[in-house]
């Protein structure tokens, strides 16, 4: 396996294929790397280098105790940037993930970004507040955390639905893509899967939003359950300088999985523009 240690020794997986412009995937919340494998292979078979990672406490990197936070996250993203030396890159980022991307750049800049790409992501916070009136109650969150620590695997199982939309009257539901999810939730750590929520809900993402710098697309469905549009996408989409919104209509917030093709167009013209 492609490993590599950061400093303060975590190991942290990664996938590395093709070659040719560099695109990096940050996964989202409770997933892994695998999570983009049909946005990679699909990059990979044009001409472009694809690289993945597993989150610290996901699929296959260290299930550390500490570090289940944005910044920490960041960071290791930065080191393995470094390690691998990688320049002009095109940052993806889903859910938790784009956080993910939007924290790296406002930590440690974009000397080293052509662009970046926003899918269904978290920012600028997705919790209510004063200051956020029209976010998700902390209850929400709460709940999550107690679904987690109270029966991970069946809160994983019943996630799965309104993750990719399958709790619509409509859907067509694959049990395969279910299946998936389960397996890839449950790689994660307790204490990952855990903090994590606290991390993607309360991490405040609006001054990062205004540090990038770079040609942003900003790609979300209009039928996410999990992260709302109208707090996230239509705002993000103002903040960052150099953003172009685009909304995949119908597209629940596992739309890479469920609406891959239209997805991987988007982020094909994306590159190539």
């Amino acid at each position: 396996m492609n490993t590599f240690k950061t400093q303060d020794g975590t190991s942290i997986y990664f996938k590395d294929w093709g070659s040719g412009p560099v695109v990096t995937f940050s996964h989202g919340w409770p997933l892994q790397a695998d999570a983009w494998d049909s946005q990679m292979l699909f990059l990979a078979k044009r001409g472009f280098r694809v690289i993945a990672h597993d989150r610290r406490g996901h699929g296959r990197s260290s299930q550390t105790w500490s570090g289940n936070d944005l910044d920490t996250y960041a960071d290791d993203l930065a080191e393995l940037i470094e390690h691998l030396d990688l320049k002009e890159i095109t940052m993806v980022g889903h859910s938790t993930g784009g956080g993910e991307v939007t924290r790296y750049i406002g930590r440690h800049g974009n000397k080293r970004v052509r662009k970046a790409v926003l899918i269904g992501a978290i920012p600028p916070i997705m919790v209510q507040s004063d200051k956020n009136p029209g976010g998700l109650p902390i209850s929400v969150f709460d709940g999550i955390r107690a679904g987690v620590a109270e029966n991970r695997a069946q809160f994983f199982r019943d996630l799965s639905l309104p993750f990719y939309g399958y709790n619509k009257p409509d859907a067509k539901i694959s049990d395969g893509v279910r299946d998936e999810f389960f397996r890839e939730g449950m790689q994660s750590s307790m204490i990952a899967s855990y903090d994590c929520v606290k991390a993607f809900s309360e991490t405040d993402l609006t001054e990062d939003l205004k540090r990038i710098e770079v040609p942003t697309l900003v790609l979300h469905g209009d039928a996410d359950q999990i992260v709302p549009i109208a707090d996230s996408a239509y705002l993000s989409s103002k903040i960052i300088k150099n953003a172009r919104l685009q909304i995949i209509e119908g597209a629940p917030h596992g739309m890479c999985t469920t609406r891959a093709d239209e997805v991987n167009q988007a982020l094909l013209e994306f590159l190539n523009s």
